[in-house]
């Protein structure tokens, strides 16, 4: 019982755990705590404890800036994550065929994630911008009728935002499921082929659901990546025109320092808070179902 123990906490691992372990605690945990606790409160400039329920609650649903945002985020996420899901696993696929100079076009596709989401936002700014990027290039080489201004149309901005969000974020999706395509035995590949079984088939059917481990590693990211999108907006369209490109952290940062209202920012943010959650929670459960049956399977 006694080796058990000490098999399952060593005890330098967790003495070495206990900065990082305070810091969370006491950073995330009670943060978020305080966060959800000022959210039932009338707090303005400076957080306060005059408890009114769920009133913060029901302004913040009767306020359309944060309807537009809340719309414009499960828009985001839907396209950003299937996309970038989609395109990751073809490079990854494109990757696994051994090419040459596999290397350098790695490095190429994974060069956007290495960036912050304040030079993303940047670069797809000035790529779009009517006076400096492609519309103006274009027109300089003869084009002088070319139009292209995604950023200045609010029927098109956010679709410029979910461009520049599949460039930052398939390189590592690619990285994460060629990852788990390394790991498929080349048996199976070989048994496969002897049954004639078309290529697109064989991933569709027998290694995509192998790598269920990548693919949730994956998709977690992405979720995690899209709550975190208030640097893209800020520095591509500052949440404009208008409100077209409004976020939920957009929102949430705006109404605090801006407008004052402590209470129903963190209102905001707890319900900002819950899908991430719901996905934690799913992934816990996976990675529970998958210890059982290894358990079980042992």
């Amino acid at each position: 019982m006694q080796k058990s123990w000490r098999r399952r906490f060593h005890l330098p691992a967790v003495i070495g755990t206990i900065p990082m372990i305070l810091v969370a605690v006491g950073v995330f945990v009670i943060g978020i705590g305080f966060s959800v606790l000022w959210s039932f409160t009338s707090s303005k400039l400076f957080p306060t404890y005059d408890f009114v329920g769920l009133a913060q609650y029901r302004r913040l649903w009767a306020d359309n800036r944060w309807l537009v945002s809340v719309n414009n985020i499960w828009f985001f996420g839907l396209m950003s994550i299937t996309c970038n899901m989609v395109f990751g696993y073809l490079l990854a696929v494109f990757m696994d065929q051994r090419i040459r100079q596999e290397d350098l076009f790695r490095s190429i596709f994974l060069y956007p994630f290495a960036m912050s989401l304040i030079v993303t936002g940047l670069v797809w700014q000035w790529a779009l911008d009517p006076n400096l990027g492609l519309q103006e290039a274009l027109r300089n080489w003869g084009w002088s009728s070319f139009s292209f201004a995604p950023l200045v149309s609010a029927e098109t901005a956010l679709y410029a935002l979910v461009v520049a969000g599949i460039w930052q974020g398939s390189g590592v999706t690619m990285a994460i499921l060629l990852a788990g395509l390394r790991g498929i035995d080349e048996d199976i590949w070989k048994a496969a082929r002897v049954d004639g079984i078309p290529t697109w088939r064989t991933h569709m059917s027998i290694v995509a659901p192998m790598m269920k481990g990548a693919f949730a590693t994956a998709f977690v990211l992405q979720c995690v990546s899209v709550v975190r999108v208030y640097d893209l907006v800020i520095a591509m369209t500052g949440g404009g025109p208008g409100i077209a490109t409004s976020m939920p952290a957009v929102y949430v940062i705006q109404l605090i320092t801006v407008r004052q209202n402590v209470g129903q920012g963190m209102a905001a943010a707890t319900m900002m808070l819950l899908p991430v959650l719901v996905v934690l929670a799913f992934s816990g459960i996976l990675l529970w179902r998958r210890n059982r049956l290894r358990e079980a399977g042992a």
